[in-house]
């Protein structure tokens, strides 16, 4: 992180905490895609599970 000498930081650091917090964001929506992909993809499983033993 670039800080001159009272603390404050410069503009280029402020780019790269824009960029690191958008990233994050596309993580954390990413992520959230995934864990609902999961599930359906596990109550499918159940299903069909309950399905071929009903057959």
């Amino acid at each position: 992180m670039e800080q001159v000498g009272d603390g404050s930081v410069t503009g280029s650091t402020h780019e790269e905490l824009a960029r690191l917090r958008a990233e994050q964001a596309r993580w954390a929506k990413e992520k959230a895609e995934l864990e609902i992909e999961r599930d359906v993809l596990k109550r499918s499983v159940v299903l069909w599970v309950k399905d071929a033993m009903n057959q």
